[in-house]
């Protein structure tokens, strides 16, 4: 294996002193004036933005410009694509403190260009620009007056060389700003661009508050609450998890046999690439962290229809896809794969404030805490692709291992799939508490290895720690499976009793082994309750993500712990003063 550490993008040497920046003032008019709700996928990014860091929620890539290209044509291109998207002309006016409600797309505007121009680039013009238009991440976008894009002309004596910018995600997300680097370079190579196919933002806003499209937003809660309910609140709950510090380092595979493994693999198998390299995502991330099945988030799934493939608009709103990996084999995990992924695309449209409040309710109800811990964004597959906007440097690696630069990581395990051919394509960012960084390297050749054994026959999936590499989670023997979780009941214990004030408690299992209970010494006194102690552990849980605690089924208040503190069964023999669920009417025991 060949395992190329690229640089950091923090690590650059500066650049040569460019000449002082100009401000370019860009006007454009023709446009229509509307005003309307906000999207769904809107509503859902505007939340994100008034909550997250902008330098991780906005985004930011970098475009080639041709060479001999002037600056006119560049600023002519720019002011054609805000006249023809109405995106890029929209704002979002709100009250201070409060949160948008409605979209207004202006007629005519004004928009910004910084040119900075240089006598000379660093080494690598293209780490240069992509360090540029990182750096323009930093700072909120003012939803009710900025233009959503934040551009800098990077020129080389006078002549364009990249155009490096930051956007707006309540506007674009990575999948719009592929289609408006498509539509700028058609621009500057002289084409002329067809009227847009696909909805503009208010469009889509009207088509989601029909009947039809509230049919679909109840539908997908539906979907997500039966996931939500039974399935694994997180994948990756492990005892190393309790490390993370919310960071993870870029990590890129570029790879000629991993590219040629995955095409012969769907091509012996007979389906198509892209749910062939999602079921083989699914089985080695099931498989590392020793689920039964994968629930992973897939945020590009809703540009699947003509209507908004191309729309230049913020559509990220996640298909919740569960693939249950109880197979023989991984043909038949394939084979199932594209329907299970068909349902969650399907039910990816929903209103984001409704699904949240049914994820605290159903969370609330089982104890548990949601955490949306494994991404993949496959946008090789998108009708303009969304290539990486780090250097291609390793242009025919049979395979090709390069580190990035640290970045926030709102989850523990996100990958981008950008190409698939004729190299394998992908970045992963791993939360390292969870990944060495020889485990994350090992993870991904591990993909690649399991792609080449299934190009040559079917792989039993028992058979994945030989085949793969990559072995599994190491829990030890506290840890059990309860509710569909993993669950560690000391660390439940611990987190319970620090929540109660220190009372003694004790962990059980009930009569099934399918559920927790908790024995609370609280006194005779009438405090706590189990719905206060319910309340009280549920406050905490966030705090414990990945560390196994999920709340017991079942409190039960005694007046004092047994003497017989080696035998756990005393517990269970102790006048009971109060028990319930913490989630209903609780019953009381009289002496």
């Amino acid at each position: 294996m060949n395992t190329a550490v690229g640089k950091d993008t923090m690590d650059l040497n500066p650049p040569p002193a460019p000449h002082t920046p100009r401000t370019v003032s860009v006007t454009y008019a023709g446009g229509d004036e509307r005003r309307g709700p906000l999207t769904m996928g809107q509503a859902n990014m505007i939340r994100c933005i008034l909550r997250d860091d902008p330098e991780h929620i906005n985004n930011h890539d970098v475009w080639a410009i041709p060479a001999g290209t002037a600056v006119d044509a560049v600023i002519d291109a720019l002011r054609t694509l805000a006249l023809r998207h109405e995106g890029l002309r929209t704002t979002f006016p709100h009250a201070p403190g409060t949160a948008p409600v409605e979209q207004v797309v202006a007629a005519e505007g004004t928009f910004t260009v910084t040119v900075v121009d240089h006598t000379e680039f660093p080494e690598e013009p293209a780490r240069y620009a992509e360090s540029v238009a990182r750096a323009a991440r930093a700072g909120r976008f003012a939803l009710d007056r900025e233009f959503p894009l934040r551009i800098s002309l990077l020129t080389l004596g006078g002549v364009p060389v990249h155009a490096a910018l930051a956007s707006s995600h309540a506007v674009t997300d990575g999948s719009a700003l592929a289609v408006l680097r498509e539509e700028f370079l058609a621009l500057l190579a002289g084409e002329e661009l067809p009227p847009p196919a696909s909805f503009a933002p208010l469009d889509l806003a009207a088509q989601e508050a029909s009947p039809a499209g509230k049919r679909k937003s109840e539908a997908s809660l539906r979907y997500w609450e039966r996931i939500i309910r039974t399935e694994p609140q997180e994948m990756f709950a492990e005892p190393r998890a309790a490390g993370a510090d919310g960071r993870a380092r870029q990590l890129t595979l570029r790879s000629g046999r991993g590219a040629r493994a995955l095409a012969a693999a769907a091509a012996r198998i007979g389906n198509p690439e892209a749910t062939v390299l999602l079921a083989a995502w699914c089985a080695l991330v099931a498989h590392r962290s020793g689920q039964d099945s994968c629930v992973t988030a897939v945020p590009t799934s809703n540009r699947f229809h003509p209507t908004i493939a191309r729309s230049v608009n913020t559509l990220s709103q996640d298909a919740l896809l569960c693939l249950d990996v109880r197979d023989p084999s991984f043909d038949t995990l394939v084979r199932k794969t594209w329907g299970a992924a068909l349902n969650a695309y399907r039910h990816s449209q929903f209103d984001s404030v409704r699904l949240w409040e049914m994820i605290d309710r159903v969370t609330g109800e089982r104890g548990s805490h949601f955490a949306r811990d494994v991404v993949f964004n496959d946008v090789s597959v998108l009708p303009a692709t969304f290539l990486s906007t780090s250097p291609q440097e390793s242009g025919a690696a049979e395979l090709d291992l390069t580190w990035g630069p640290f970045q926030a990581l709102p989850t523990r395990m996100l990958a981008f799939t950008y190409e698939t051919a004729p190299q394998l394509h992908i970045s992963l960012w791993a939360d390292p508490a969870l990944f060495t960084p020889d485990e994350a390297e090992g993870f991904l050749t591990g993909l690649v290895r399991l792609l080449e054994a299934a190009a040559i026959g079917d792989v039993p999936l028992e058979s994945l720690t030989g085949v793969t590499g990559v072995g599994q989670a190491v829990r030890g023997h506290d840890w059990t499976r309860v509710n569909g979780c993993w669950v560690s009941p000391s660390t439940v214990r611990d987190a319970l009793g620090a929540a109660v004030g220190g009372l003694p408690v004790h962990i059980a299992t009930d009569a099934e082994g399918s559920d927790l209970v908790a024995y609370i010494a609280r006194g005779s006194d009438t405090a706590p309750t189990p719905t206060g102690v319910h309340e009280a552990l549920m406050a905490v849980l966030p705090a414990h993500g990945g560390t196994g605690v999920i709340a017991p089924a079942r409190y039960v208040l005694v007046e004092s712990p047994p003497a017989e503190r080696d035998r756990s069964d005393a517990w269970h023999r102790l006048p009971i003063l109060e028990e319930g669920t913490g989630r209903s009417r609780q019953v009381r025991h009289e002496h």
